[in-house]
């Protein structure tokens, strides 16, 4: 049967984003060694950004904070599990550290220092309130449609910052009319900015699966704006994500990018999740998609002072564990996501939540 994407099933649930109902688990990219010139910290945090809880290690410690290494950002309400690494000559200082909102777990010695991408993958676990009867079978539903054919790889909410609008001061900046000395700063704003065209690129595209879900390929070129037969038999393709001629794909979990051309060839192998389509991140030296794919793709290659790149535009979900606690409509859910990637994008989907589009010219 042919997999349709569950926008129609609303579930109605709640999620409160606190350390009490949600927790995210760094898993490491590689063995630490036990030894070395590095010391390694297992860190539980809540109610702390990883820039905060670097900066009290910094101010604890008195170590600068460029010599504190981290594998990624995590979540700042929530429960997080993740590494750092510090000089291992700050070893007998951290003996009397002590924080209310920090606890270290486990310590260990490494060669190297942790660089940012050096992680595996990211393990959640959710507690979803007001859960019925009804909804729990609706959300197992939805979950088994997820377990086979994963979900969109959107940038989170959280990379536009509280007001989600951090993109417009990368755009200013990249069109000189906002002047920010700090180069960090510089360089996480235009990085918003890069992911804001991504995600517009990525609505683009669930836009068009969704019509061709719907219509046919010629109503749906219409609606898109495509020139007449360019959709031919695009909407037979296994899987809910559909793959147009010269889009950028990759092998999955990484690998190395190559152009679609085969489609249906293609189709069959990102159903399976052998090899999965990518999306723009607009910058310098970005591989670009070509023939049809470029036709949507062209809009969103804004030109951008920084490194570009490409990303999975869909993504699989691993481990995905379930229990319902009746007396309380808890349903409490545990999953894995590869690195970079939005628990929130699996809450979308669980919900029923309709692409917003956010792109806008």
């Amino acid at each position: 049967m042919k997999p349709i994407y569950p926008l129609n099933v609303q579930n109605n649930f709640h999620f409160n984003s606190s350390p009490r109902d949600f927790t995210v688990e760094e898993i490491p990219l590689y063995t630490f060694s036990g030894e070395g010139e590095h010391l390694i910290l297992k860190v539980r945090k809540k109610e702390l950004t990883t820039w905060e809880m670097i900066e009290i290690f910094s101010s604890a410690l008195g170590v600068p904070k460029n010599q504190i290494g981290y594998a990624g950002l995590k979540d700042k309400h929530a429960m997080t599990i993740q590494y750092i690494s510090l000089p291992a000559n700050s070893e007998t200082k951290l003996a009397q550290f002590s924080h209310e909102n920090l606890k270290i777990l486990d310590t260990t010695r490494h060669n190297n220092k942790i660089r940012v991408g050096h992680l595996s993958a990211n393990r959640f676990s959710m507690r979803l309130k007001k859960v019925g009867g009804i909804e729990r079978d609706k959300l197992n539903s939805t979950l088994e449609w997820i377990k086979q054919n994963g979900i969109p790889n959107y940038f989170g909410n959280q990379r536009f910052g509280t007001d989600g609008n951090n993109w417009e001061d990368g755009k200013k900046l990249i069109d000189g009319t906002l002047k920010i000395r700090d180069k960090k700063t510089r360089e996480f704003l235009i990085s918003a900015y890069q992911s804001y065209l991504f995600n517009g690129w990525l609505s683009k595209r669930m836009e068009l699966s969704h019509l061709l879900d719907h219509f046919s390929e010629e109503e749906s070129e219409k609606v898109m704006g495509l020139p007449k037969g360019t959709l031919a038999k695009v909407k037979t393709q296994p899987h809910f994500f559909k793959l147009l001629e010269g889009d950028v794909m990759m092998h999955y979990p990484h690998g190395r990018l190559f152009l679609a051309d085969d489609l249906m060839a293609e189709a069959v192998r990102f159903a399976s999740l052998d090899i999965a389509p990518t999306g723009p991140i607009p910058g310098n030296r970005e591989k670009r998609a070509e023939g049809v794919a470029s036709l949507i793709e062209t809009p969103f290659m804004q030109k951008v002072p920084a490194d570009g790149g490409r990303r999975y535009a869909w993504i699989g979900v691993r481990d995905i564990s379930h229990r319902y606690i009746e007396e309380k409509a808890h349903y409490e859910l545990e999953f894995t996501l590869p690195k970079g990637s939005y628990a929130t994008n699996l809450l979308d989907v669980l919900r029923g939540k309709k692409d917003d589009g956010s792109f806008e010219e």
